[in-house]
């Protein structure tokens, strides 16, 4: 199980794949390091959901396994794919932090 926290960016409709698979991709700005990252995880199945409780521009964290498949196309090369997986999504409140406590200064006590 893997966590990323971010704004939600974009969130796509649900796409029926087959008659037995629907998915609904998401995409997350993690800018919590100097070069910020836009990742897309997907929903599937039952997960498709999770996110109508959220909107574009919210701060969430996102519960993911990391999936890989092997392929092999007509030419009999093989490939391989990854997916980012999720399957909880919860707000996260931004809460702000000084960088620098503030210190109680006892030298100077009030007369009263």
């Amino acid at each position: 199980m893997y966590t990323i926290k971010g704004k939600l960016k974009t969130v796509n409709d649900t796409v029926k794949v087959t008659d037995s698979f629907s998915k609904r991709e998401i995409v997350i700005l993690d800018d919590s390091s100097q070069y910020p990252q836009t990742i897309m995880l997907q929903l599937a199945q039952d997960k498709c959901d999770v996110v109508d409780a959220f909107k574009v521009g919210d701060s969430v964290e996102v519960f993911f396994n990391l999936r890989g498949r092997e392929w092999t196309n007509p030419q009999g090369e093989v490939k391989v794919f990854n997916t980012l997986d999720a399957w909880k999504i919860q707000k996260v409140e931004g809460v702000a932090t000084p960088s620098v406590a503030p210190v109680e200064d006892d030298s100077d006590p009030l007369p009263f």
